[in-house]
C-alpha cells in the first residue's frame, strides 16, 4: 500500500503537488531503448533511403537517442538517501521530462517520414528481382497513429509535464506538438525541405525551452516541498 504524501506542511501552509514516486530502474531501462531503437532506425534510412530526401528525419532521430543519454544523467542523479539535496531528489523526475519531451517527441515526429523513406526505397525496391512497387496509400500514416496515444499519457496526467504546468499550458504545449509534427510531415511530402526542417527547428526549440523550465520548476517545488515538510533524518 502506498503511503499518503502530506499536502499541508509543518507550518501549516499547503504543499505543492510534485510528481508521484517513480521506479528509476524501470526508467533507466527505458534509456537503453531510448538509444538504440533511433540510432538504429537512423542507419537504417541512411542504408536504404535517398540522401536528397532525408529532409531532418536523420537529425531528429539523432537527437531522440542523444536526449536519451541525457535524461539517463538526471535518473542516475536520483538520491534521497543521507547527503541528498533538492535537485537529487528530482534525478527520475527530470530525467523522465527530458526523455518525454526531447526523446519521444523527436522520434515520433521522425517515424512518418521515416517510414515513407523505407517504403519507396529505390534500394529495397527497383533492385530486386521480380519486385512489384505497391502504393501503400493511406497506411503509410499508420506508424503515425502511435502519436495518439502518447497524447493520451500527456493528457490524461500520467506525463511528468503535467505537474510543472498548469492544465491549460499542458493542453496547448501537446496541440502544438500534433500540429508541428503534422506540418513537418506534410512539408516533407510536398518537398519542401525548407519549410520542413522550420517546423522541426521550431518544435525543438519548443521542447527544449519546455524541459528547461520543467526541470528548473521541479526543482523550486520541491525546495519549497522540504522547506515547509523538512525530510525525516535516515535512522
Amino acid at each position: 500500500m502506498s503511503k499518503v504524501r502530506p499536502t499541508i506542511g509543518t507550518d501549516g501552509l499547503p504543499l505543492p503537488i510534485l510528481p508521484p514516486e517513480r521506479d528509476a530502474r524501470v526508467w533507466a531501462r527505458l534509456v537503453r531503448v531510448m538509444f538504440y531503437t533511433p540510432g538504429f532506425m537512423g542507419l537504417l534510412l541512411i542504408k536504404t533511403g535517398e540522401p536528397a530526401s532525408f529532409g531532418i528525419t536523420v537529425e531528429m532521430l539523432m537527437l531522440s537517442s542523444a536526449a536519451a543519454i541525457v535524461g539517463g544523467l538526471f535518473i542516475g542523479s536520483q538520491s534521497s538517501d543521507a547527503g541528498a539535496d533538492h535537485s537529487s531528489r528530482i534525478g527520475t523526475w527530470s530525467g523522465s521530462l527530458v526523455i518525454e519531451l526531447l526523446g519521444v517527441v523527436p522520434f515520433l515526429g521522425a517515424v512518418p517520414a521515416l517510414f515513407h523513406e523505407l517504403a519507396h526505397s529505390t534500394l529495397l525496391h527497383n533492385r530486386a528481382p521480380g519486385a512489384v512497387d505497391i502504393t501503400l496509400g493511406a497506411s503509410e500514416l499508420l506508424p503515425a497513429v502511435a502519436i495518439l496515444p502518447f497524447m493520451l499519457y500527456q493528457l490524461a496526467g500520467f506525463g511528468t509535464l503535467d505537474f510543472v504546468v498548469p492544465k491549460a499550458v499542458n493542453w496547448i504545449i501537446n496541440i502544438l506538438i500534433l500540429c508541428l509534427i503534422t506540418a513537418s510531415y506534410v512539408a516533407y511530402r510536398d518537398g519542401d525541405y525548407g519549410m520542413e526542417k522550420r517546423f522541426s527547428a521550431v518544435l525543438v526549440t519548443a521542447m527544449a525551452v519546455t524541459v528547461i523550465y520543467g526541470v528548473l520548476k521541479l526543482r523550486q517545488m520541491q525546495a519549497t516541498y522540504d522547506a515547509h515538510c523538512p525530510p525525516k533524518a535516515p535512522k
